[in-house]
């Protein structure tokens, strides 16, 4: 390897460290912004003085566990959708635009209306449980239909179609649903991060297993959006490599769904963002999709709390608002291009 080139490998490195710092240090200012936010004045000054057991609740039982709820789901949606973008070789892929998202919530909503009309007492388990295979289905119906070369227009019609379809059913169960069961179909629809604060962290340990190690495969990443042949050329065991890689986007999509609701364009705005203002090398983009998408979440989640006086906004509709506009500009963009 010549000197010119090692030093310009050299300055890319220093240049993806100097982003994935400030990434992380906006993480943080993020996270400290959300744990002083809200009604009752409780700062992190709970840590070392003495305080009521209000303010201790309101802190490590409500505001601590919805901040970092907020962290592992914003990142676990970033991240999915950096993923998918190179396994479906589709720029404008991401879990909640290509009916990943729809698939795992409707499959949660209809066991728990299954679960109501045959008066079931249906565990946490249960539900994450039915949104991973509602996630897997239309995963791997995506992939076969890449493999068909459906070509990228292709896909993210099929993505509309699901989400359409998913939405159809949503509102049958919603008109035949009592008032309990809408509240909590909403909750799936509109995206919050109240319900999943209140589950015990158990359950969050398989999505923290599956982030950290998709978070490691940026090599693998970038050997696999050369092409399967010249990944294959270059000694990456494709065929071994793409189930686990979808596994891993569908126990986090099946997370997210299951804590948060369906919360859209976060996996579709944060890598394209990154790849447009530092480079597209999966090995940076992967760890720095996971620290932006969890400091936009969290961004987003003090937004919805702050807005409105009286409640909180849905923070699927925060994150819509912010997304959309992001990409109807992309597809723009890319017809420009063409």
């Amino acid at each position: 390897m010549s000197k010119a080139l090692q030093g310009l490998l050299g300055r890319q490195h220093l240049r993806y460290r100097r982003w994935l710092l400030a990434l992380v240090l906006v993480l943080l200012g993020a996270v400290l912004l959300s744990l002083q936010s809200g009604a009752v004045g409780v700062g992190l000054d709970v840590l070392w003085r003495p305080v009521s057991a209000l303010e201790q609740q309101v802190f490590w039982q409500l505001r601590l566990p919805r901040t970092l709820l907020a962290v592992l789901v914003g990142g676990s949606l970033a991240l999915c959708g950096a993923v998918l973008q190179v396994l479906l070789h589709n720029p404008l892929a991401e879990p909640g635009l290509i009916g990943i998202s729809s698939g795992a919530s409707l499959a949660a909503v209809l066991t728990l209306s299954l679960a109501g009309w045959l008066g079931w007492q249906l565990p946490h388990w249960g539900v994450s449980l039915a949104a991973f295979a509602g996630a897997l289905v239309v995963t791997v119906l995506l992939l076969l239909l890449a493999r068909r070369r459906l070509g990228q227009s292709g896909l993210l019609l099929f993505g509309v179609a699901v989400g359409i379809f998913a939405n159809a059913i949503l509102t049958w169960l919603l008109y035949l649903a009592d008032d309990a069961s809408m509240r909590t179909f909403l909750f799936w629809m509109m995206g919050s991060l109240g319900y999943g604060q209140r589950l015990s962290w158990g359950w969050w340990v398989p999505a923290m297993v599956a982030l950290l190690w998709l978070v490691r495969q940026g090599r693998q990443l970038d050997l696999l959006a050369l092409g399967e042949q010249q990944a294959r050329l270059l000694g990456l065991n494709a065929q071994a490599l793409r189930p686990k890689l979808v596994l891993a986007v569908c126990l986090l999509t099946a997370f997210s769904v299951a804590m948060a609701g369906v919360i859209g364009f976060v996996g579709l705005v944060v890598p394209h963002l990154l790849r447009l203002l530092a480079g597209g090398r999966q090995r940076f983009l992967l760890p720095a999709s996971a620290l932006a998408g969890a400091a936009l979440l969290v961004l987003a989640d003090v937004l919805a709390r702050q807005t409105l006086i009286t409640g909180e906004l849905p923070i699927g509709a925060v994150t819509s608002t912010l997304g959309a506009p992001v990409f109807v500009w992309l597809l723009v963009k890319r017809h420009a291009d063409a």
